[in-house]
């Protein structure tokens, strides 16, 4: 069955670098989830509804047959090489641009520009606001932390197309919406240099997301689901609606990432704040061919222009196609019994499609 998403544009709006290097087995398989330590005796991350949506989707691209075996696959994968694969893999995507976190980026994995090379697309900067406090904070002394950090942005921001908060994984999102006062950040910014460590404080948390309001860039908030170190009960979206609220007045774009399995609270929060967006990032990918159920729950209440396409892929050049490759069919699917119905007309069931796939991302990203 022909689906009316199977040449959809996409702006995948938040993704990370993937790694180079040769990978066994075992390393391959961890990559292919959000866990961190091996799998019990007797398992695999890979009999998953991800590994299934690998061996869908990216066994052809590497000339073998759809659901090929997973020891055949890491076989062939080994035999043409890490370089060959990603390329396949990114340009296979078909992507019109990739939004890159800043993130930390661990020994062997490719920057930005090979990303971009690799895809065949521009690859623009996200910001990530933690790492860049953590970056500038040495030295500074606790006075001089908020100058220092406000400098630290704007030049970052003036090559960025976004920043991220990732105040899900440090605190929680039940942070007090208001901005704090200059001798609240001084004197948190003094404890956490003597403290040490990361970056978890909530009034400097508040700070950097308030930061990024004045510099005016849409600003990504990991939501939802992640690996083990996220608090998933601090991570609904729904605690950010006191945030919401207090930045309506400056309409800088708040884009919840991932959401899931709080995907409902964020297309609520869409459809009723005009400068909140949900991005169906993470979700799609883990989730292989249930994706399809969960789009439509995304689209449930989140008007058409307020949800936004991205991968999250991180390490494996895979995850870009399968999520890539996922979307365009679950959408599909999802748009196809909506125009059965008689609920759209074909025509109104691609635009919807065009939206979320890149239209949206390019208007609120400002890009060309």
């Amino acid at each position: 069955m022909a689906l009316l998403t199977e040449d959809l544009p996409l702006i995948d709006g938040h993704c990370h670098a993937i790694t180079l290097a040769p990978l066994d087995d075992a390393a391959f398989a961890l990559w292919c989830t959000e866990a961190d330590e091996p799998p019990p005796a007797g398992t695999s991350y890979l009999d998953s509804r991800l590994g299934l949506a690998l061996r869908r989707w990216c066994a052809p691209v590497l000339d073998l047959p759809a659901h090929a075996p997973v020891e055949e696959y890491l076989r062939r994968r080994r035999r043409l090489g890490p370089d060959e694969v990603a390329g396949r893999m990114l340009r296979a995507a078909g992507l019109s641009a990739l939004l890159v976190d800043t993130g930390p980026v661990a020994g062997g994995l490719v920057d930005r520009s090979v990303l971009g090379t690799l895809a065949q697309a521009p690859a623009h900067a996200v910001v990530r606001l933690e790492l860049l406090a953590e970056q500038v904070a040495p030295g500074t002394g606790a006075d001089g932390f908020a100058d220092v950090f406000a400098a630290a942005l704007d030049e970052a921001a003036a090559g960025a197309v976004a920043t991220k908060s990732i105040a899900a994984y440090r605190h929680g999102l039940h942070l007090d919406p208001a901005r704090p006062g200059a001798h609240e950040v001084s004197a948190a910014a003094g404890r956490w240099q003597r403290d040490g460590g990361r970056l978890s404080d909530p009034v400097l948390l508040r700070h950097l997301l308030w930061s990024a309001v004045d510099a005016g860039l849409p600003i990504q908030l990991h939501t939802g689901f992640g690996d083990r170190d996220v608090v998933l009960a601090r991570a609904d979206p729904a605690l950010l609606q006191p945030f919401c609220e207090a930045t309506l007045p400056f309409g800088v774009p708040l884009v919840l990432l991932h959401c899931y399995p709080y995907h409902r609270q964020a297309g609520w929060l869409a459809s009723v704040y005009p400068h909140v967006y949900a991005d169906v990032g993470l979700g799609v990918t883990q989730l292989g061919a249930r994706a399809t159920a969960v789009l439509g729950e995304f689209l449930e209440l989140a008007p058409f222009g307020k949800v936004l396409y991205s991968s999250d892929a991180y390490g494996l050049p895979e995850l870009y196609l399968i999520a890539a490759a996922q979307l365009r069919h679950s959408l599909g699917l999802v748009l196809a019994e909506t125009v059965a119905d008689g609920a759209a007309s074909p025509a109104d069931a691609r635009r919807a499609a065009e939206q979320l796939g890149a239209g949206n991302a390019a208007r609120v990203y400002g890009l060309s």
